[in-house]
Formats: C-alpha cells, structure tokens, sequence
C-alpha cells in the first residue's frame, strides 16, 4: 500500500529525498532530476515570497502548455503555499479575462507565445505581477538561445505584447534562494482552483484541497500498484497538465513513485510526438479516446518500441471499442478505461490490469462511495440506468464563490451528482451510458449517444463520429450522426444500413452529416453542444 500524504508538499519533499539523481521531466530532450526540479522551485518559490511579496493562501495563475517550467513552477506553488489556477493556453482573451478576475489572482505566469491574449485584459483583473517565460528558457546554452531566438524571429511564433509590469521566468530563477517561512498546510488547505469547461454555463471553480488530491493519488496508487513501481516508470504526458487528470498523474502520482515523464508539449503534432516516443522506453501511456485513434492511424506510430508499455489508462470522454481494440493490435497493451471528473480530483473508478472489462469504467477506487439514483432521487434498483453520485476523500470542498452551484450538486451530506448516466452490474462494475443532458429520447425511447458512436465507429470507413438529438415532429426526437469519413465512397445510407445491423430500429440515425472533422475542446473532448448548435 502506497504512502497516504497529508497535504502536498509534503508528497513533493519527500520525492526529492527519495529519487534525487532520478529523471523527473524530459520535454524536447531536455532532462530536469528529481535534485534540478528541487533546486529549481526554491529558487522560484523564493522569488514569489520575498521578491514579490506574496504570502501563503495567495493565487498563482499557470498558463503553460506541457514544457519543463510548468513542474518547476507547480512545485514552487506547493513550497510557498500558494493556490494554484490553472488556466488553459488556448484561451481567448474573454476567457482569460473571466478566469483571472474570477480566481482573484495575485500573480500570472505565461509563455511568451500566448502572452498577448493576457495583455490585452490584464488591467480588468486583480494581477499584481507577471512572469513570462520563453518556451526553451530551461535548456543550457546555447540551445535555449538558438530555439528561443528561431521560435521568435524565424517562425515569428511571438506575437507583440506589453504589460506595464512584468519580469522573465529566467530572472526569477537566477538568484540563489533566500529562507521563507515553510507554509503551515493541512488537508482542508486549498491546493487548486480547477476551472470547469464550462459548456454548461459560466466556467467556474472547483476548490480542491491537499487532502483531495492526495487521497487520490492513494486511491489511484493502491487502486492499481502495478503502474506505480517506485523508481522504474516512464510516463508518457500527452495530456495537457492544466487539465485536472494530467496534473495529479503527472504532477503528484508520478512524483510520489519516483516516475520520469515524458512531457508532450503539442500531441495534435503528431510526427514530433511519434519522434519522442521512438527514443524513450515507456511504462505508462495516458490519453483519450481521440489520441488513441490518431495515433494507430499515423504509420510510424507502429514503429515505436511497445515493449516496456504495460498500462494504457483512457479517460476524459467514452472509450470506444474500436480504438480499444486497435490500440491494443498495434501496442499490444489493452487499454484501462476510468472515470472521473474535475470536482473528484479526478479519479472515481478505474479498469484493473488483473480484470479488464471493455466497455465500463471499473470499479470504484478505495474509500469511494457510488450511488445511482433515479429522477425521484430515489437508489435504483441493479441494472437500472441512474445518475451515478459519489462520496470520498477526493470530492472537492465546492465550487469557488458559487454556494448556491455547490448545494445544487451536493446532497446528502457529502455525494457529489455527477450529471452522468450510468448502471452497474452484479460485481460492482459501473458503466457510463451517456451524459443525462446528451440523452436522445426518441418516441419516448431514451438513446444514449455513445452506443450509437461506438456502432458507428465500428465501421472501417468511419474515423470519428458523434450523435445529438434533433427535433422532430413525429417522436419529439431522431438521431443526427455527424461522421468524419476515411474516404468519400461511404455514403449516408451506407452508414445506416451498418448501424441498423447492430441497433434497433429507434436508435438508428435518422440523419447522417459527413464533417471534415468534429468540434473538440482543448484536451480532445468532442463537444456535442457545439454539433447541436449549429
């Protein structure tokens, strides 16, 4: 049984006592030891505390894509007691704005790349200081010089950009570190403001203390010892550590075990992510659904060296059959699927290695409470479809400024409503049938979007596909399937008559649109909404 922590800090400490001279971060062959990242968030840490003047409890914004300096600063957080929020790159400047003003921040740090987005609404958020960061400021010389100096004035990947006051990440660093006071952290203390994506309203932030997210690294490590062995894993880091699942995998499971990892910084760029992967010997790979498709479809991907992979871990959207079963021809590796969310830090339920069950996101993780209940807010009854609630040390303390959106979601002294669909088999397996704000229901008939998804991938000529409902006068609502086609010879009626070999007759799209690709969030989430707006 892995060591339970109680706050943070106190996780990362000991990792760098333990793992010093091991790997900790490689992001385009540049490698940080466990000592280096050590070294290198106190030095941050003390820029933040006695050069800034920040205090404990104060909020760090991290606006950074997976590169060296998002460990460095997200360690140096936890050493000054800070709060983390973490804020998406690829934001707007709308959403930037929202965010910041939102989160109360005190101090930002960005790339350089992105920097401009946050210039132009700085002025309208509480941001007292900001730190930018040039994207090779962590290689020795003269790389950093060279890849700096191409990705401004050759790529011109820099956009123009002025804050009244601002100072490089390079500064912040280049000063031996001055004592500060070790913050006085407990478990209820706050670790991370995680903001959700917002496709159900105004994007908001989910408080998750010490205690969440270490009881979740517990949970996930005891859940499944065997990706964990201390000192000896290479995870692979292809989802963005601003989202809430690459940050406790690869931010805190991994530094608990001594892991090394392997930071993708653009997984859409899939020649330079196959270039990495050939010169390393992983353990672990986490990613989604859509990754796991690009990639077996991308041919140097089959040249990779599979044989150290022993545990693939899905999450974040529906794992379909295809992509499981063609990951697994092309790596050898069978795909876990799990299930969580943002407000559960974010692991529920996980697939186990010893018992792998396609189609279900597994059994529940230690010290995690699972209910299903039915509009009533009555329990269902075994094999009933009932919105999937939970309670557990992981389950976050609310939602930022927001006490009516947190009673709206937490009932019965401490269960969380998901707003996921689920049922549960005899030996306590649960599956996710669908989002209960995506269900289809067809002349009183509900579908569930994700069956008619993994049909409908099944097909040889199809890549992706997503099913909304529309109206329609006859039965309140069909099916629309939206198809992203391998090549224009699959037609309309193709794609129904395979879906009506493995469907019934309700759940058949009623109507078929090919896409050149479908509408994604920034960690590869098929956005259903957008497809229903337009």
């Amino acid at each position: 049984m892995s060591t339970r922590y109680e706050n943070a800090l106190d996780l990362v400490e000991n990792a760098f006592k333990q793992y010093k001279s091991h790997p900790a971060y490689t992001c385009m062959g540049k490698t940080l030891t466990y000592e280096e990242l050590d070294e290198l968030s106190d030095r941050l840490a003390s820029y933040l505390r006695n050069d800034l003047g920040m205090n404990e409890g104060d909020h760090f914004a991290i606006q950074l894509p997976n590169i060296l300096q998002f460990p460095v600063a997200m360690t140096a957080a936890l050493k000054a007691g800070l709060v983390i929020v973490n804020v998406n790159p690829l934001y707007t400047p709308r959403e930037v704005r929202h965010q910041l003003k939102d989160s109360c921040v005190s101090a930002l740090l960005l790339l350089s790349n992105i920097a401009d987005n946050a210039a132009e609404i700085i002025k309208d958020t509480s941001v007292k200081h900001v730190i930018v960061t040039d994207i090779a400021d962590l290689h020795g010389f003269p790389k950093k010089q060279l890849i700096n100096f191409a990705v401004k004035y050759i790529k011109k990947m820099i956009p123009e950009f002025h804050f009244d006051h601002s100072v490089s990440f390079s500064r912040t660093i280049s000063n031996p570190t001055k004592p500060f006071k070790r913050p006085s952290l407990t478990s209820d203390s706050l670790m991370v403001l995680q903001y959700t994506g917002g496709t159900t309203g105004v994007s908001k932030g989910a408080m998750l203390t010490h205690g969440n997210l270490t009881s979740n690294v517990w949970q996930m490590m005891s859940h499944m010892p065997v990706a964990f062995t201390p000192g000896k894993e290479v995870f692979i880091a292809s989802l963005p550590l601003y989202h809430i699942y690459a940050l406790n995998f690869h931010g805190l499971s991994s530094l608990a075990c001594g892991a090394h990892n392997i930071l993708i910084p653009n997984p859409r760029d899939l020649p330079a992510m196959v270039k990495t992967l050939r010169s390393v010997s992983m353990t672990v790979f986490v990613g989604i659904n859509t990754l796991f498709t690009a990639l077996c479809r991308y041919p140097d991907f089959k040249k990779v060296d599979f044989s150290a992979l022993k545990i693939t871990s899905s999450g974040g959207m529906a794992l379909t059959e295809d992509a499981a079963k063609t990951w697994h021809k092309v790596t050898g590796c069978k795909v876990l699927e799990g299930y969580g969310l943002t407000e559960t830090s974010p692991v529920l339920t996980g697939n186990i290695t010893e018992d792998i069950r396609l189609g279900t996101i597994g059994l529940a993780v230690p010290e995690t409470e699972i209910r299903l209940i039915n509009e009533e807010g009555k329990d269902c009854e075994l094999g009933e479809v009932g919105e999937l609630c939970a309670r557990g040390p992981q389950v976050m303390a609310g939602y930022w400024k927001r006490p009516k959106e947190t009673e709206n979601v937490m009932f019965d002294n401490g269960f969380f409503r998901t707003g996921d669909m689920a049922i549960k088999t005899e030996d306590d397996f649960y599956k996710i049938v669908d989002r209960k704000k995506d269900m289809i229901i067809v002349s009183g008939f509900n579908v569930y979007p994700n069956e008619v998804e993994d049909v409908a991938c099944q097909h040889p000529k199809i890549i992706e596909a997503a099913a909304v409902g529309i109206d329609d006068e006859g039965s309140g609502e069909v099916v629309k399937l939206f198809v992203v086609r391998e090549d224009d010879s699959l037609s309309q009626e193709d794609v129904r008559d395979f879906c009506r070999t493995k469907l019934t007759g309700y759940k058949i799209p009623k109507v078929v649109e090919f896409r050149e690709e479908l509408p994604k969030s920034n960690v590869g989430k098929i956005l259903r909404r957008e497809l229903r707006e337009n």
